[in-house]
């Protein structure tokens, strides 16, 4: 004699099977890849900018600058002080540099791997990817 929990119960442990998509991956839009890559770029050139902060103003504070530059005002015979050429706006100036440099080839270096890559699709028929739904 089943009740109605039991019936329950049984309908409960049964497994739902799992649709699964299986698509293939055959075109990157070209435009869409350098706006994601200039993102990305960006975010890295904040990142780059953040951390050269950090870095000299650990660099500064721990007082490594300044005995670097006694050791060289003691090689040099006090003539030339590295102080003022490694200062806050200097440091500056070389992350924003950098950071632009690498805004630039990060975003050219998403353009051409999406240029790849549909190159490549050509080839090999894409890249196929199964999704699953839970």
């Amino acid at each position: 004699m089943s009740t109605v929990a039991d019936k329950l119960a049984k309908k409960s442990t049964r497994k739902t099977s799992a649709k699964q998509v299986r698509l293939r991956l055959v075109y990157i839009d070209f435009w869409s890849a350098v706006k994601l890559s200039f993102l990305a770029a960006v975010a890295l050139a904040i990142v780059t900018i953040v951390s050269y902060l950090l870095v000299y103003v650990v660099v500064r504070t721990t007082g490594v600058i300044h005995s670097i530059d006694e050791l060289f005002q003691s090689i040099s015979d006090g003539g030339v002080s590295i102080e003022t050429y490694i200062g806050f706006p200097q440091v500056m100036a070389f992350a924003a540099v950098v950071a632009i440099l690498n805004l630039i080839v990060v975003t050219v270096l998403g353009a051409v791997v999406a240029g790849i890559y549909n190159l490549a699709v050509k080839i090999t028929g894409g890249l196929l990817v199964g999704f699953t739904s839970n």
